[in-house]
């Protein structure tokens, strides 16, 4: 499924503003949301292929967030891959956990737009 729609829910300023205007620059349609309340009204409220997702958030934290749109009783957004950025150092446990629902788990201070692009274009692929 190739990747167009993308909403990115993460509060940091700098990064979000960077990650958006990356993304834009390379065609794709992006919204963005700074505070997780936001971000899952928008998630639930038009369809996206891609859901960018900070676990450490204002309001709602991002794991909250997947719980309320896919879990084991429903998948609320069945045609959006996940893709969790964060520099929040969860324990072993925790991160497997979330790896098993979400499409990719990426650590912020070792992404540059550039490879967060490629990781895009290799979630299209999958």
């Amino acid at each position: 499924m190739a990747i167009h729609t993308i909403l990115c829910i993460e509060d940091d300023r700098f990064i979000g503003e960077m990650y958006v205007r990356s993304l834009r620059k390379a065609g794709y349609d992006v919204e963005w949301m700074v505070d997780g309340n936001d971000g899952l009204v928008a998630a639930r409220n038009k369809p996206y292929d891609l859901i960018i997702l900070d676990i450490m958030l204002p309001e709602q934290r991002g794991d909250q967030i997947l719980d309320a749109l896919r879990n084991d009783a429903v998948d609320l957004v069945p045609n959006s891959k996940f893709l969790v950025m964060t520099n929040f150092e969860q324990n072993d446990r925790d991160r497997e956990t979330m790896l098993k629902r979400v499409d990719g788990y990426l650590i912020k201070a070792d992404i540059t737009p550039r490879r967060l692009l490629e990781v895009i274009e290799e979630l299209g692929r999958s």
